[in-house]
């Protein structure tokens, strides 16, 4: 298998990817891994999150004092065997108090529709969840409202932007067709909230939560021959025929997604939202992805794969520290906690373990979002990869 390059980017958040050209650089960019989210560059920002302050839910009075985590992930993007790189990857820590947003946009037909999602979709969630009601209403019911019409925000603004499109083409799809009207995105968003976990998807991209060591699916890809959606398509006067697979009118290989005017009402934009309690000592990560990685690699074995890395990482951490051992008797007899200062604070030596355990941990994530995609790459997977992983372990306090 061809080598594989990883070069990091600096940048807080998800970075697009372009159509290429199809030059020799663009042929070696194919098989370049790009980490879009690196832990040094986190400074000021996530230690600010760290600090307790009161959260009020997206909208609303505040209801009660909540430890604020910063967001801990890795992320990797490829275009591995494409001509094109039509994945995107938006990551947004902290967009909403106490909340971090996560989302892979699977784009087909070109990149603009999945563009657009990457620049939008986070900037509506917020406007909904604003407009959403308090923190006190049913949670499940305010989130599953804000991200239905989210959804259907984002949609109606992928297929509003091509038809007012300007003379000039500034895509390849728009040179060939007098509108974009056969380009569309699949969409699986995340939002991490302090206790529960929000997931939306529309589309064949999935959400994996490993779970005391068991890898469960937080949503279910959108398939033309999957019944319920086979049925639905049925019902509006549809069809599925299968041509290299199940598709609808033997176009399109996903019942829902976001675009695709041209096919609707057959296939909608509709998201199967879920939102769960989290449990501290039991949810250990959160894997999203677009089908690239899914379509060659089991949630069981992508599950595994993480779980080495993040466990790996934790023994380097322990391996770092100094054993008792090299201490003097009178070191070795004492507690092990870090003085407070006069005021009764921690340490500042308490306090950069943290963040140097903090730091690990994103490391350790990228590492294995990178892992992912060289496996996904090296079983001969046909589509882009994108992957993020997002460590749900709650740091320990000081």
């Amino acid at each position: 298998m061809a080598d594989i390059c990883c070069d990091a980017v600096a940048g807080s958040e998800g970075k697009v990817a372009e159509c290429d050209t199809g030059s020799r650089a663009a042929r070696r960019r194919r098989m370049e891994i790009r980490r879009l989210r690196l832990v040094s560059e986190r400074g000021t920002e996530e230690a600010s999150y760290r600090k307790r302050r009161r959260l009020d839910g997206g909208g609303g009075e505040a209801s009660m004092d909540e430890e604020v985590e910063p967001a801990r992930y890795g992320v990797t993007s490829v275009c591995g065997r494409r001509r094109d790189m039509e994945d995107a990857v938006s990551t947004r820590p902290g967009f909403l108090p106490g909340h971090h947003f996560f989302g892979v946009f699977d784009g087909h037909g070109c990149s603009h529709v999945a563009t657009s999602c990457w620049g939008r979709m986070h900037e509506i969630v917020v406007e909904e969840a604003g407009g959403a009601g308090s923190a006190g209403s049913d949670e499940e019911a305010r989130w599953m409202g804000v991200m239905e019409r989210s959804f259907a925000r984002m949609d109606a603004e992928a297929v509003g932007s091509r038809e007012c499109a300007g003379p000039a083409p500034t895509c390849r799809c728009e040179m060939q067709l007098p509108k974009c009207d056969h380009v569309g995105s699949t969409a699986v968003v995340a939002v991490l909230g302090p206790r529960h976990v929000v997931v939306a998807n529309c589309g064949d991209s999935r959400a994996v939560l490993c779970r005391g060591g068991t890898a469960i699916p937080l949503s279910c890809d959108h398939k033309p021959d999957r019944p319920d959606e086979l049925e639905r398509i049925h019902a509006a006067g549809g069809r599925v025929i299968f041509w290299d697979g199940a598709r609808v009118f033997g176009m399109l290989a996903m019942s829902r997604a976001i675009g695709d005017s041209y096919l609707k009402p057959y296939v909608i934009c509709d998201p199967e939202v879920r939102v769960i309690e989290r449990k501290d000592g039991e949810d250990e990560f959160l894997i999203l992805a677009s089908d690239g990685l899914w379509d060659v690699v089991s949630n069981e074995v992508a599950c595994n794969v993480v779980r080495a890395c993040l466990r790996s990482s934790r023994r380097r951490e322990r391996n770092r520290s100094s054993p008792t051992s090299s201490l003097s008797p009178r070191q070795s007899s004492s507690s092990g906690d870090e003085a407070p200062n006069d005021d009764g604070s921690p340490s500042a030596a308490g306090s950069s373990e943290s963040d140097d355990e903090s730091a690990e941990e994103d490391k350790a994530c990228a590492e294995a979002a990178v892992l992912l995609t060289k496996l996904a790459l090296a079983r001969q997977t046909l589509d882009n990869v994108s992957v993020v992983v997002v460590n749900l372990r709650r740091c320990p306090k000081l």
